[in-house]
C-alpha cells in the first residue's frame, strides 16, 4: 500500500495537476479497480502499478501534442491513454476526447467512469473505420497496445495526411514496426523514449503519405 501511495504522489508532482484533477485520477483507478473483477479491463499484474504503468504512461502524451485540444484514442478499452488524458485536460478551455471501443461492456465502464470524473470525453461504440471517417478537425490521434504501426497507419491515414498529429505507444519491437511500415508508407516521425520504461518508445507521426503515391 505505501509503494502504491508513493507511486500516486510522485506521478502527480511530476505531472503538475491541479487538487480537483488528482482527485479525478483517484476515481478513475477506484472505479477501474472496481471493474476490474469482472471486466478484466488490464492485465492483473499491472494493478498493483497503475499510478506508473498507466496513469503517468498516458500523460506523457500529453507534452507531445501541447497544443493538441481535439484528441480520438483508437481501441480505448480502459480508457488508457484516451480518457485519463481527458481528465487531466478537464481544466483546459475546449478539451475533447472522443474514445472509440468497439466492445459494449468496455464501453459501458468508459461511459461511467467519464461521468464519475466529469472528463471532457465522448465515448463511441463504433468500429475504427467508421469512428475516423466521421471526424474532422483533430489535432492528435493515439492508440495504445491496439495494432501493430503500418495498420495503424492505414487506419488513421485520413487523418494524418491533412495535419493531425499521430502519437502510438510501442514496446521494444518499435523500430522492427517502423521498418515494416516504410515498406508501404512515407512519413515524418519522432520516436520517443517513453518516461516510465527504458525499452518503450512512442511513435510521434507528422506527416504521412503512402510509398506509391
Amino acid at each position: 500500500m505505501a509503494a502504491r501511495h508513493d507511486d500516486r504522489t510522485r506521478v502527480l508532482a511530476q505531472a503538475n495537476v491541479s487538487r480537483e484533477t488528482a482527485e479525478a485520477l483517484d476515481i478513475y483507478v477506484e472505479q477501474l479497480r472496481r471493474w476490474q473483477s469482472v471486466k478484466n479491463l488490464v492485465g492483473p499484474a499491472t494493478l498493483t502499478e497503475v499510478w506508473t504503468r498507466h496513469i503517468a504512461d498516458a500523460l506523457q502524451l500529453l507534452d507531445l501534442a501541447p497544443d493538441a485540444s481535439k484528441w480520438l484514442d483508437l481501441g480505448s478499452g480502459a480508457g488508457i491513454p484516451g480518457l485519463i488524458l481527458a481528465i487531466a485536460g478537464r481544466d483546459r478551455p475546449g478539451f475533447q476526447v472522443d474514445l472509440i471501443e468497439s466492445n459494449a461492456r468496455k464501453c459501458a465502464f468508459l461511459t461511467e467512469a467519464a461521468r464519475l470524473t466529469k472528463a471532457p470525453a465522448r465515448v463511441r461504440n463504433v468500429r475504427i473505420e467508421d469512428a475516423i471517417a466521421g471526424h474532422v478537425g483533430v489535432h492528435a490521434v493515439c492508440a495504445r497496445a491496439l495494432a501493430p504501426l503500418p495498420q495503424l497507419l492505414e487506419w488513421t491515414e485520413p487523418l494524418l495526411t491533412t495535419g493531425t498529429i499521430g502519437l502510438f505507444p510501442k514496446g521494444r519491437d518499435a523500430q522492427a514496426e517502423l521498418t515494416n511500415a516504410a515498406q508501404r508508407w512515407r512519413f515524418v516521425y519522432d520516436l520517443v523514449t517513453s518516461r516510465t520504461e527504458s525499452d518503450a518508445r512512442i511513435v510521434r507521426v507528422t506527416a504521412l503519405s503512402r510509398v506509391d503515391s
